[in-house]
């Protein structure tokens, strides 16, 4: 089963974000050579623990400082873009690095209200399938005579993916014969429903001729399995600050988390993030069966964020020698 890696570049508690970026590149190299087929980056806005704002920027970092992995994004928020500069964008990546660029494309702004108005965005206006339909006619084959082109973007033909958390990317993804990649790293609730409707519903066409689901996994991997558990607080910290409205930088992990916030919210951020992998190369092995016999997926994109960057890169080199064991 291909295997690919989500990096949202963390910026941890103590670091800044020049330190988050040589971290991403790092384990750019790192993926690479043990097999991770695509190295996938997000767009997030004003978070301070996030340092993959100007996504496409650091794609190209990521492509420059390897030479044969996938990279791309996953994803980015179309909403906050004109399809014609995505398409510019990635169209650069694709003629500098060809065969090589990806573009995953989401739904949701990736930042708050404030955000939204500083990106100049609509928050009324939805146009999310026919801004697809028309980066997708920017991408494809050369039109000489159309009043607008991508250039460099036309014919590099750049596979596009359509990301989501809900069943409205599956139907849209169904329809438009693109795959498809569910964001279950964070918001699972869905995942069976929408990748029964995307496999039922869909068509065929010029972008596909079979689905392809990804489905994302959170993994931390130790040689020990307590260590494991104590590597993960550090993601379940972020998510209950987030969720409470105090996004920070990654926190430290601690030996103590309910202490830190409370059963009833550890209970809400555990539910969230139950598409997991948590422990030593056996246990990681087991858990990551079950979830791949449960969904049947075609790929399977891992993610993970942790503090110390070589912890982190120890947990993704587990988690490769896991799956390529499955």
């Amino acid at each position: 089963m291909p295997f690919s890696l989500l990096d949202l570049s963390p910026v941890p508690e103590g670091f800044e974000a020049g330190d988050a970026i040589r971290n991403t590149l790092d384990l750019a190299r790192h993926a690479e050579s043990w097999g991770y087929g695509r190295f996938w980056l997000a767009e997030h806005h004003n978070m301070p623990g996030i340092a993959s704002a100007a996504t496409a920027v650091l794609i190209g970092l990521v492509a420059q400082a390897t030479t044969r992995i996938r990279v791309g994004a996953g994803g980015i928020m179309l909403p906050n873009h004109a399809p014609l500069t995505v398409a510019e964008a990635f169209g650069t990546l694709a003629t500098a690095f060809p065969g090589r660029i990806d573009l995953g494309l989401g739904r949701a702004p990736g930042g708050d209200g404030a955000v939204i108005r500083a990106l100049r965005r609509d928050p009324m206006a939805d146009s999310f399938p026919q801004d697809v339909v028309e980066l997708l006619d920017y991408l494809g084959p050369e039109r000489p005579s159309a009043p607008v082109r991508a250039l460099p973007g036309e014919g590099t033909q750049v596979p596009v993916w359509i990301l989501g958390s809900s069943l409205f990317g599956a139907q849209l993804a169904a329809h438009l014969g693109l795959p498809y990649a569910f964001a279950s790293h964070f918001a699972p609730s869905d995942l069976e429903q929408a990748i029964a409707i995307y496999r039922d519903r869909f068509r065929p066409g010029p972008w596909g001729d079979r689905a392809r689901v990804m489905i994302a996994i959170n993994v931390f991997a130790a040689d020990d399995l307590a260590e494991a558990h104590y590597l993960r607080t550090s993601m379940q910290l972020a998510f209950a600050r987030l969720r409470t409205g105090v996004p920070g930088k990654l926190p430290r992990p601690t030996r103590d988390l309910d202490a830190e916030i409370g059963p009833q919210m550890r209970g809400m951020v555990d539910d969230a993030l139950r598409i997991s992998a948590v422990g030593d190369a056996g246990r990681v092995r087991e858990q990551m069966q079950g979830l791949v016999g449960r969904y049947s997926p075609d790929e399977v994109i891992l993610t993970g964020q942790i503090h110390d960057h070589q912890a982190r890169l120890r947990s993704f080199e587990i988690a490769a020698e896991v799956i390529r064991s499955i």
